[in-house]
C-alpha cells in the first residue's frame, strides 16, 4: 500500500476546510496510508521586503525537505507547475508505484509559495489551476484529487 504525505506550511483556520480535509483523508484510507503534516509558517511583518520573504521561504524549505523520506516521489504544488487531468494524476501515481516508489509526498507552501530548493527536489511541479487559490483551500482540493485518482485506479464509482 502506498504512503501519501501532504507536507504543508501553516494550519487550517476554517472549520469547513478542516472538515473537508478530514473527510477526504478518511476516504483515502481505503486506498493508501494518507496523512497531512503541518509545519509552522514563518512570521513576517505586514509589509515584508523581498529579502525577508526569500529568507522565510528558505527557512520553510529546509523544514519541508527534512520531512521528505529518502527515496520518496515528490510533487511540489506551485503556480508555474504543470496542469494535468484527474486521470493524468492517477497515471502518475500508478507510474510511481510501478517504479517502486511506495512513498509519495505532495508539498504545499505557505502564502508566499515554496523555495527553489524544494521545487528542485520534486519530480513534478504541479499546478491545480491557472486560477489562484488560498494555500489552505489548495490542501482540500489536492486531497479531493488524490481520492479521485485512487478511485480511478481502483475502478471506484466516485469518478464519472
Amino acid at each position: 500500500m502506498q504512503s501519501v504525505t501532504i507536507l504543508c506550511i501553516g494550519k487550517l483556520k476554517e472549520a469547513y476546510l478542516t472538515d473537508g480535509c478530514a473527510e477526504y483523508l478518511k476516504r483515502l484510507g481505503a486506498y493508501c496510508k494518507a496523512r497531512v503534516v503541518e509545519l509552522p509558517e514563518s512570521r513576517l511583518p505586514d509589509q515584508p521586503s523581498p529579502r525577508q520573504i526569500q529568507q522565510a521561504l528558505e527557512e520553510e524549505g529546509k523544514e519541508l525537505l527534512a520531512k521528505i523520506p529518502a527515496g520518496a516521489w515528490v510533487a511540489a504544488l506551485c503556480i508555474e507547475g504543470r496542469q494535468i487531468s484527474s486521470p493524468g494524476l492517477a497515471g502518475l501515481i500508478e507510474e510511481a508505484g510501478l517504479q517502486g516508489r511506495s512513498s509519495l509526498v505532495f508539498v504545499i507552501g505557505g502564502s508566499w509559495g515554496l523555495s527553489d530548493e524544494v521545487k528542485r527536489r520534486a519530480q513534478l511541479r504541479l499546478s491545480l489551476s491557472e486560477m489562484t487559490f488560498p494555500h489552505q483551500l489548495a490542501r482540500m482540493l489536492l486531497l479531493e484529487q488524490l481520492y479521485r485518482a485512487y478511485s480511478i485506479l481502483y475502478h471506484g464509482k466516485y469518478h464519472k
